[in-house]
C-alpha cells in the first residue's frame, strides 16, 4: 500500500523556519545537503533524480510473515504456493519451484522470474511457473529443471492481485493513477515489490543468498532493469525483449503497458540511463530486431549508452546486448540459450 501521501510531503513554508526545513527536505531528495550558502555539498545525479521521480525512498521493509500454502510435488521439483507481506496489509502470492535434492544443507543459486504483460491480467506467477499459458513462457520450469530455486510472484493488477471492483486494464489504469496522485509511480510500486521478493529468497535456508539473479520478458524485462540499480543483491540480471525507450515511444506513438512510465524522468535522461546504473553486476539483454514495443534504433542507441557505463566500471564483459535478426516480440530460441548460458557464466559457475 502507498504510504499517507501527507506526510511524504516537506512541513508548509508559511514562515522562515518552515520555508528552510521544505528546502533542505527537498535538497535531500535530491541527493544533496544546504550548506551557508543556500548550495548543496554535492552534484545532484542521474540516480539522484531517478529516485525523485519515482516517488522517493522507500519504507522501511515490514515483516515478511511469509506462509506456505500448498505443495504440488511435479517431476524432478516441487512447487510450493506461498505468499508473503510487502507493505503492512500487501500480500504478495508467489510460486517457488524447488528442484529435487535442494534443502538447507544443499542450497542453490535461486532466480526470481518476473511475468510478462501481453495483456493477460489473468495470468502473472502460473505461466512462468508451468501452470497455465503459453509453454514457451514457461521459463521457471526450465530453470528450475537446471538446478536454481525459482521465484514467481504476480504482479500488481494480475492473477491474484486483481481487483474485484474493476477489470483488467481499467484496474492497472487505477492503480498507476492512484500511485501519481500520491507522488509516486507504478514502477515505484513494481521496485518495492521486487525488492520484497529479494527479501524473501534471502529469508530461505534452501536459497544461496549470494547467488541471486532474476529474468523478464516483455514487461518483465522492464521490470529487471528497473529494480537492478536499486537491488545489488541481484548479481546476475537478464532482461528479454523490451527496452522502450522515450524517444522511440514518442516517434512512433507506443501505448506501453505503466511501469515504463516515470514522471518527469524524461527531463533528465531516458531508460537505457536507467539500465546503466546496474553496472558493474553482469546484465544482459535480448532483442528483436523487429520488434515494434522496442524499435531497433533506439535500441541499438541505447545499447551503446549501456555498454559505456560498463566500460567506465572497468566491466565490459558484464554486458551483453543480443540482437537477433528478423525477430519481433518473443522469446526465440536463440534468446534463451543467451539467457541459460548467462546466468550458467555468472550464478552458478561464477
Amino acid at each position: 500500500m502507498v504510504p499517507n501521501a501527507a506526510h511524504d510531503r516537506p512541513p508548509p513554508a508559511t514562515d522562515r523556519r518552515g520555508f528552510v526545513a521544505a528546502a533542505a527536505t527537498g535538497l535531500a531528495l535530491l541527493g544533496g545537503q544546504p550548506t551557508g550558502t543556500g548550495e548543496p555539498t554535492m552534484p545532484v545525479t542521474f540516480r539522484d533524480h531517478l529516485l525523485r521521480c519515482l516517488g522517493g525512498p522507500w519504507p522501511a521493509p515490514c515483516d515478511l510473515q511469509p506462509r506456505l500454502l500448498e505443495t504440488i510435488p511435479r517431476d524432478g521439483y516441487r512447487i510450493e504456493r506461498v505468499d508473503y507481506e510487502v507493505e503492512p496489509g500487501d500480500r504478495v502470492p508467489a510460486l517457488v519451484l524447488v528442484p529435487e535434492g535442494v534443502d538447507a544443507r544443499h542450497p542453490a543459486p535461486a532466480i526470481a522470474v518476473w511475468h510478462q504483460h501481453n495483456g493477460e491480467w489473468h495470468l502473472g506467477k502460473s505461466e512462468p511457473a508451468g501452470l497455465a499459458g503459453n509453454p514457451a513462457q514457461h521459463t521457471g520450469v526450465q530453470l528450475a529443471r537446471e538446478g536454481y530455486v525459482v521465484l514467481c510472484p504476480d504482479a500488481l493488477c494480475f492473477e491474484e492481485r486483481r481487483s474485484p471492483h474493476l477489470a483488467n486494464g481499467d484496474y492497472e489504469r487505477f492503480e498507476f493513477l492512484r500511485l501519481t496522485v500520491a507522488g509516486k509511480c507504478m514502477a515505484w510500486k513494481n521496485i518495492l515489490d521486487m525488492r520484497r521478493a529479494v527479501d524473501y529468497l534471502c529469508s530461505r535456508p534452501d536459497v544461496r543468498a549470494d547467488r541471486l539473479g532474476c529474468y523478464g520478458h516483455s514487461m518483465g524485462s522492464t521490470h529487471t532493469w528497473l529494480v537492478g540499480p536499486w537491488e545489488e543483491r541481484l548479481v546476475c540480471l537478464v532482461g528479454n525483449c523490451c527496452l522502450p525507450t522515450y524517444a522511440a515511444i514518442h516517434r512512433t506513438h507506443i501505448l506501453h503497458c505503466f511501469p515504463n512510465f516515470i514522471p518527469g524522468l524524461f527531463a533528465h535522461g531516458d531508460t537505457p540511463d536507467i539500465a546503466a546504473l546496474i553496472a558493474p553486476r553482469p546484465l544482459l539483454l535480448n532483442f528483436g530486431a523487429t520488434d515494434a514495443g522496442s524499435p531497433i534504433a533506439e535500441v541499438r542507441q541505447g545499447v551503446e549508452t549501456i555498454a559505456a557505463a560498463y566500460r567506465a566500471a572497468g566491466a565490459v564483459d558484464h554486458f551483453a546486448a543480443f540482437i537477433e535478426p528478423d525477430v519481433g516480440h518473443v522469446l526465440s530460441p536463440a534468446m534463451w540459450e543467451q539467457t541459460r548460458g548467462w546466468f550458467r557464466r555468472f550464478l552458478r559457475e561464477a
